[in-house]
């Protein structure tokens, strides 16, 4: 890994790093799949490729300012030739590419694209977090790959997606860099029932996490014209850190 800009967290990657992360997301998204048919026929996948820039009011509320990047511009004010920093339009670099994928999600269901559920919507891009400056060895990275899979069902469906992928996803991370195994996740945003990460073993490095989340939410409007936003499905998040899997392959390749 290069740090050719001498900043914590900015890294250059090679043109074997970048064929490795590659591999690496056609492996899981070919994992996801057939796990997700295998379960139900009817999945289909979509790949999508939101903006980095996103609106501030769709990034979930637990990212505050201390912890995304919000471009700014310098503003001058012709009266007193004073400048001030104003922020760009209220956009912000994404934390994650969850609300792309919710977005491109609600299109497909909403207009007449003949898309039903059960879909998985996924991107594999740049996040971007103001993470605290460690050790380059713990991959605490202010911009990052990010593998992310938005499994999204009905609100009736009695099927419990989650062991199922995650015995694959298990699988697949061990065939790539040795053995993992599944914990509990110490955090637990709002908008998550439940999060388990797997974790590196002989790094406690983390990988991988899978969630239940509760927030993939529509617009609908009623005869009457009235609009309330509802839960429109449930959603599996499986969201795959992408540089750290490329990072763990290579060490062992290259011991």
């Amino acid at each position: 890994m290069l740090n050719l800009y001498e900043k914590n967290g900015l890294l250059f990657w090679t043109e074997e790093q970048i064929k490795v992360r590659r591999m690496i997301e056609e492996r899981f998204v070919q994992v996801m799949s057939q796990a997700l048919k295998k379960q139900n026929r009817a999945f289909e996948m979509i790949q999508v490729e939101a903006p980095l820039l996103t609106p501030r009011h769709l990034i979930n509320d637990n990212y505050t300012g201390d912890n995304i990047y919000m471009p700014a511009t310098l503003a001058q004010d012709a009266a007193d030739e004073t400048r001030d920093i104003m922020l760009f339009d209220n956009i912000a670099l994404r934390p994650e590419t969850t609300m792309g994928s919710y977005q491109y999600a609600r299109y497909l269901l909403d207009h007449h694209t003949n898309t039903r559920l059960p879909i998985c919507v996924w991107q594999h891009g740049k996040s971007f977090r103001r993470e605290q400056d460690q050790p380059q060895k713990h991959m605490r990275l202010k911009e990052f790959y990010q593998l992310e899979f938005q499994c999204l069902y009905g609100l009736t469906t009695g099927n419990d997606y989650q062991p199922f992928v995650m015995d694959n996803l298990l699988k697949a991370f061990i065939q790539l860099v040795g053995p993992c195994k599944v914990e509990k996740s110490d955090r637990l945003p709002d908008y998550s029932e439940s999060t388990t990460d797997v974790v590196l073993e002989r790094t406690g490095l983390e990988l991988c996490s899978i969630s239940r989340r509760k927030d993939f939410t529509n617009t609908l409007q009623d005869p009457e014209g009235r609009r309330s936003v509802v839960q429109a499905a449930n959603c599996l998040e499986v969201a795959i850190g992408t540089d750290r899997v490329m990072a763990n392959f290579l060490e062992i390749v290259e011991n």
